[in-house]
């Protein structure tokens, strides 16, 4: 059964900015647009990127390797070469703890 386990506090990650954190065995991406905290797989669907150090603008994320293009709130694809979607995770914040639904 999921459940939501703490991986940041709110501090530790400014508005715009990404971090990587495992949980229970995977590692997902963990992301803050405008103080709204989102997660998805961290690895891309392309090549294995790590999409936490990719670059984000708006709501996409590109992946750092090839270029292949995410949907930070969806984890759809938005742009090759990746053409498989990565998976979303539900974030919820409590205080100043930031939760992933695994």
């Amino acid at each position: 059964m999921a459940q939501f386990v703490k991986v940041a506090s709110a501090s530790e990650l400014a508005p715009g900015a990404a971090k990587q954190v495992e949980v229970n065995g995977k590692t997902i991406a963990l992301f803050n647009l405008d103080g709204n905290y989102y997660a998805i797989d961290n690895t891309c669907t392309h090549r294995g990127g790590p999409l936490a150090e990719g670059f984000i603008e708006g709501e996409s994320l590109t992946c750092p390797w090839h270029g292949a293009q995410f949907n930070i709130k969806t984890g759809d694809v938005v742009g090759p070469p990746a053409a498989k979607s990565v998976t979303k995770y539900n974030v919820r914040v409590q205080g100043d703890d930031v939760e992933v639904e695994v």
